[in-house]
């Protein structure tokens, strides 16, 4: 392999580390109604860990569950008892996103994507948006009808959080990679929803060969209708931070601008994700604990900051807190993948790459 060859296979492995980690750190608190910025951080003052530099610590004993109530799958999330990573749905896309370009190639169609769905996705494990379009598919209805029969999530985050891999295979290609996004996002989702995916491919793409997060935003800016709200939104965030705004104060003016949207619509997650790329400043830990703190959905938001981090530095370049406790392993309710090596993961992503 080339130097250049294996300096991308490092992204890709770094992408999907990145990942994984981002997922885990944001686990236990997922639940942007009752986790927010302030409770977040009244954890970490009554945990010891702010600034946040490790995955999240268990609660200590007589904890008020009622102040603090982590989600159920916290004991398998928290410092000290990870062995692999969790099973969820932000990393069961990545690895259905995989299988689908190996089984179809990059020309796929959306009615694949569908048919794949049906195969090898459990409907139970499918929610908002996926879990209506899967209802739709199983009635027996067809792209794009099963993205808007009563569907109303279309603008909800789920597309953006099954985006990364098509970014992954198309290292400094965001063009390509936005399209690819847009065909798997358009069984499901309409538009600031597919926008998100489309933004979020193309982000991880350009990531590649981006000198810092600020040019992979810009790039992947290009690729979404400027007049959109989420490329007026993330907009607005570059904005703020280039005032020199402080973090806290950016996601505050953003809160008020796109709160009402709701915790897991697109647009406000963007908005945290891009903050947590601009103000973690190339720093992979800055990264994923500023993106987690600032709340909303924050599993799929750390996933995706992560992602984009982990390209940007590459897997030698992620801190071992992060990556040590995943054992390379994942768990997945993809059918047949549950237990597989992260590493391997990469390789075939790798090989995707390269065509």
């Amino acid at each position: 392999m080339t130097h250049q060859g294996t300096r991308t296979a490092d992204r890709i492995l770094g992408g999907w580390l990145g990942r994984i980690a981002g997922n885990m750190l944001g686990k236990p608190v997922e639940r942007g109604d009752y986790w927010t910025r302030d409770r977040i951080d009244r954890y970490l003052r009554l945990t010891g860990a702010l600034p946040l530099t490790d995955y999240l610590p268990e609660p200590p004993p007589g904890t008020p569950e009622a102040e603090f109530e982590l989600r159920p799958e916290w004991r398998q999330c928290v410092r000290g008892r990870i062995h692999g990573s969790c099973r969820d749905d932000d990393v069961d896309y990545a690895i259905l996103g995989l299988h689908l370009l190996e089984t179809h190639g990059f020309g796929f169609t959306t009615e694949q994507v569908g048919e794949l769905w049906l195969l090898r996705l459990p409907y139970l494990q499918t929610f908002t948006a996926e879990r209506a379009a899967y209802r739709n598919l199983t009635a027996g209805l067809k792209p794009p009808l099963t993205a808007t029969y009563d569907n109303p999530y279309q603008e909800w985050i789920g597309a953006l959080i099954r985006a990364d891999v098509f970014g992954w295979a198309s290292p400094g290609d965001p063009q390509r990679a936005a399209s690819l996004a847009r065909r798997d996002a358009v069984l499901s989702h309409t538009g600031n929803g597919v926008y998100g995916a489309m933004w979020a491919a193309a982000m991880v793409a350009a990531a590649f060969t981006a000198a810092d997060a600020r040019e992979a935003i810009d790039a992947a800016l290009d690729r979404i209708p400027a007049s959109s709200r989420l490329a007026r939104t993330v907009r607005r965030t570059t904005a703020l931070y280039d005032s020199g705004l402080p973090w806290s104060d950016t996601l505050t003016a953003l809160e008020e601008e796109t709160g009402r949207l709701g915790w897991i619509h697109t647009v406000p997650n963007a908005a945290v994700i891009t903050a947590g790329l601009l103000y973690g400043a190339g720093d992979f830990t800055a990264t994923i604990a500023l993106t987690v703190r600032g709340g909303l959905d924050t599993d799929s938001n750390g996933a995706t900051a992560g992602s984009v981090a982990g390209v940007l530095r590459g897997a030698s370049g992620i801190p071992p807190q992060w990556t040590r406790p995943l054992e390379d392993r994942v768990r997945s309710a993809v059918f047949g993948f549950d237990g597989a090596r992260i590493g391997e993961l990469a390789d075939r992503t790798a090989r995707l790459a390269s065509i």
